[in-house]
């Protein structure tokens, strides 16, 4: 706990990687994991053991790409608390605080905002709106937010609102058969999105090249960006040969024990930018 917290405390030195400067926070995997939410995928038995490892391994992949890593000590109290995506956004300008869908992740945020805070402006959303960071998704100045469970209209809103003063638009999309936006699609490359059609209205993303996930792969949409690196599950091995096709440098992630529990890799970490600030 103790290395944790020094690490959480040191200042927020970070890599150059394509030109730009990142850094990811991160919290590890709570033991109480086995008891996390779920709405579209059945409760497994999850070997805590190995989703701590595949954690690690996925903080070491964000490293070597050029990110440096905050660690975030795991909390008992959070079974969910290692998806740290959903509690917060992160942009260029500012940082929100969410309110979570789920009423038992509605405390989860307090560390996490506390690293945001020391090089973002904070603002949040507030009853009776609701948002999960999993259905946010931003291409440059446009912001797509899933209609889900998890956001209501009033959270949509409340971003919107929170948002304007940088010149960002906020559009509503329609999903279905998943739990966030970020499950059916998510960017790959600049103009590209990588995308699963069943799940998700595709006429919002009309502006961008569409690479479909593979048959058979329905859960293959999700994917971490950063410069023009790639994090990628390793379990959808066709649609990874798509994604290179395209021209697209893939690293692929075990997460397979995340997955049993909802995750994916866009919503272990919070990626930053870094000088960009206002």
């Amino acid at each position: 706990m103790a290395a944790h917290d020094a690490l959480c405390a040191r200042s927020w030195d970070t890599t150059a990687y394509n030109g730009r400067m990142w850094t990811a926070i991160t919290r590890d995997v709570s033991p109480a994991l086995a008891k996390c939410e779920l709405s579209f995928v059945d409760r497994t038995p999850i070997d805590l053991a190995r989703a701590q490892a595949q954690h690690a391994a996925y903080c070491r992949a964000l490293e070597s790409l050029g990110c440096e890593v905050i660690r975030l000590p795991a909390d008992a109290h959070f079974p969910d608390s290692v998806f740290v995506e959903d509690v917060a956004l992160a942009f260029d300008e500012v940082a929100i605080a969410t309110r979570p869908g789920a009423d038992s992740r509605r405390e989860e945020g307090t560390k996490v905002l506390e690293q945001l805070g020391m090089v973002r402006p904070l603002r949040r959303i507030e009853a009776p709106g609701t948002l999960d960071g999993g259905d946010v998704l931003r291409i440059g100045k446009r912001v797509f937010v899933g209609r889900s469970a998890r956001s209501n209209p009033e959270g949509h809103a409340q971003l919107q609102s929170l948002l304007a003063p940088w010149g960002y638009t906020v559009e509503s999309v329609s999903i279905r058969d998943c739990l966030h936006l970020k499950s059916a699609v998510t960017q790959v490359a600049e103009d590209t999105v990588l995308i699963q059609p069943d799940w998700v209205d595709v006429t919002p993303f009309a502006a961008y090249r569409q690479l479909t996930v593979a048959p058979g792969e329905a859960h293959a949409a999700n994917a971490v960006r950063m410069g023009q690196a790639l994090l990628y599950p390793d379990c959808f091995p066709q649609t990874q040969a798509r994604l290179q096709a395209a021209g697209i440098a893939v690293t692929t992630v075990d997460v397979s024990e995340l997955q049993k529990a909802e995750g994916a890799v866009t919503c272990c970490s919070i990626l930053l930018r870094r000088g960009e600030a206002a």
